[in-house]
This record gives C-alpha cells, structure tokens and sequence, in this order.
C-alpha cells in the first residue's frame, strides 16, 4: 500500500469516526432534549392533576358547607322559632313579675341565638358572598374579630368596588380568616395589618401580619394545617403564595394574583 492509499485511508476512517461522534452526540443532544420534554410534560400533568384536586376538594367543602347551613337554617332554625313562639306565649299567660322577667331573658337569649343561626347559615350557604363586595366581607370579618378584643386588627385597602367572582371572593375571605384565627389562638399579638390593593401588574395583592411572636418555619411539621390551606386555595386559582415568619417579630404572607397578559 502506498503512501497516498494510506493516508487517504487514515483520512476516511478519521472522517468516519468524526461523522460518528457527531451522530453520537446529535442522538445524546436529542435523547436528553426528548427526556426534558417528556418530564416537563409530567409535571405539567401532574401539576393540572393537582390543581383539578384541589377545586374539586374546594368543590366538596363548599358542598358541604352549603349542605350545613341548610341544615341549620330548616331544622334547627324552625326549632329555635318554635322555642320563641313558646317563651312568648308563656310570656304572654304568666302573671307572675318575676317569672316574667326570666321567661323574657330566656326569650331575648332564643331571640340573639337565632339571629346568629340565621346570620351563620347566611355565610354558609355563600349567600353573603354572593351579594357582597369583598372589602365589605373582610371588613366585616375584622369587626366581628375586633369584638373579642384579642388584638387590634386594622384593614386597608385603595380601592371601593373590585369586579371579583365568587371563587376569588371566596379566596381572599377564608385566607383571611384563617390567618386572623391562627394569629389570635398562636401568635399572642397585639396587632394585625390587613392591605388588599390593587395596581397596573396584579389583578390584587393581599397583605397579612402580625406581630406576633412567629415561629420558626422550618420546625414547624408540614407548615400546619392552617397555613396548607391558604396555599392550597391560593394555588386553585393561580395566585403567588408567600410566607414570612420570624421569631419575636411577627408572621406575615403575600398573595399576589397577576393581570392576564
């Protein structure tokens, strides 16, 4: 063989080899473009599977709730009307003073638990936030908590009106209020700063914290049952979730939802 057959030889076989290392790596190039496809696709599935679980648990406890209140408001409601019709006739036949007087307290007492039924009922069955605005609902919210003079609860907001559904509604209230209950039971604070605005980026942005004592996030077993919810609601319709907490300084969260684009 001679020198030209040779090194035309060695030519080839390099230029083989080099067309083998790139098929090579275009098959390792797509196989991992494939793999990252593919798992993308997994957890976009898995995070719609988990985003259809929990409207369907939101649905559920809705249900529930409604079911309830109907529950309260037909029977032990009826109940609680038949109870007063019967104290004011009792009322009504007794001659006695001070009979009359207890007679009248346990009347007043049916009377006030009743209205509380009725108003509980309301909530329940979503009645109340159907016909509310949202400002209201929250605003409602921290004046039935201020009542028990736990801590001081402040709610600010920079708007009137806000064109919300009953799903974002729904949201914003329960986040609420399972924020003002955890800090009142745990917190031991003195206050809570409520803000719900809105600007040219978020649809709405809600605001929550204390100044409490807080605690330590990493600790605390799965976050708690409380603070689980409020993710998981917030996550139901799309909206950014974020906590803060610090020993000796208080908790706060952030929910953001985005204006579509």
């Amino acid at each position: 063989m001679g020198k030209t057959e040779l090194f035309l030889t060695i030519t080839l076989f390099n230029a083989f080899f080099a067309m083998f290392i790139i098929a090579v790596t275009i098959y390792v190039r797509k196989y991992k473009q494939r793999k990252m496809e593919y798992l993308s696709e997994i957890q976009l599935k898995n995070e719609i599977h988990q985003k259809e679980l929990l409207a369907t648990q939101l649905e559920i406890q809705q249900a529930t709730m409604q079911q309830i209140g109907r529950e309260l408001h037909d029977n032990i409601g009826q109940k609680l009307t038949l109870a007063s019709l019967y104290t004011q006739q009792l009322l009504y036949e007794n001659k006695v003073a001070e009979e009359s007087e207890r007679i009248d307290q346990v009347s007043q007492i049916i009377n006030q638990s009743l209205q509380d039924l009725r108003s509980l009922s309301k909530t329940l069955t979503d009645d109340n936030i159907n016909q509310k605005e949202i400002v209201t609902l929250i605003q409602e919210e921290v004046d039935n908590a201020n009542i028990l003079k736990k801590c001081k609860i402040h709610f600010e907001h920079n708007f009137d009106n806000l064109d919300l559904d009953f799903v974002h509604k729904n949201v914003l209230l329960r986040i609420t209020q399972e924020f003002i209950q955890n800090s009142i039971k745990h917190s031991q604070c003195e206050n809570i700063l409520i803000t719900l605005n809105t600007s040219e980026e978020n649809l709405w942005e809600l605001k929550i914290k204390d100044d409490g004592i807080g605690f330590n996030i990493d600790n605390t077993l799965s976050n708690g049952i409380g603070l689980t919810n409020m993710k998981n609601r917030a996550a139901i319709i799309g909206a950014e979730f974020s906590l803060k907490s610090f020993e000796s300084k208080g908790t706060s969260i952030e929910i953001k939802l985005k204006k579509p684009l």
